[in-house]
């Protein structure tokens, strides 16, 4: 790099005009190891840990409502904490609020949790008339 020769014989060379891109390269590999730190944390609210299932993914168009279960068996509706007591009257006001169509329900687990809790959910859910619910698993490749 350096100065450019003057194609005219008096003249005594110019500066070269150069961008530095040392900075911006800085800047934008710091950017991209936060996106690559946070992005994990945005994905699910609740710590669950979800069986394995080798079924595959589901194709969805609308949103889903998100029902979880955590260790405890506490019940988070789209990530807010709702009591046992409430729950009818909850699934109840996303099923008016329907359109046409029930809304897809995923039901989220914990895999420690006990087996009727899980079905006292998901009773209270057909019981509100939302009849179109998954289970959420992590996909597991072997066997």
């Amino acid at each position: 790099m350096g100065p450019i020769q003057s194609a005219r014989a008096g003249r005594k060379r110019a500066p070269m005009a150069e961008i530095n891109v040392t900075p911006l390269v800085d800047v934008m590999l710091v950017l991209l190891i936060i996106f690559m730190v946070t992005a994990p944390l945005l994905v699910a609210g609740v710590p669950i840990r979800l069986p394995d299932s080798r079924a595959k993914a589901l194709d969805q168009e609308d949103k889903p409502v998100q029902i979880s279960l955590d260790g405890t068996g506490k019940v988070f509706i789209d990530q807010v904490d709702t009591r046992r007591a409430e729950l009818p009257q909850r699934l109840a006001e996303i099923a008016t609020k329907a359109s046409p169509e029930p809304p897809q329900i995923y039901l989220r687990a914990d895999r420690q949790l006990d087996y009727g809790e899980v079905m006292a959910v998901m009773g209270e859910i057909n019981r509100a008339g939302l009849n179109r619910v998954a289970l959420v698993t992590t996909q597991n490749e072997g066997n």
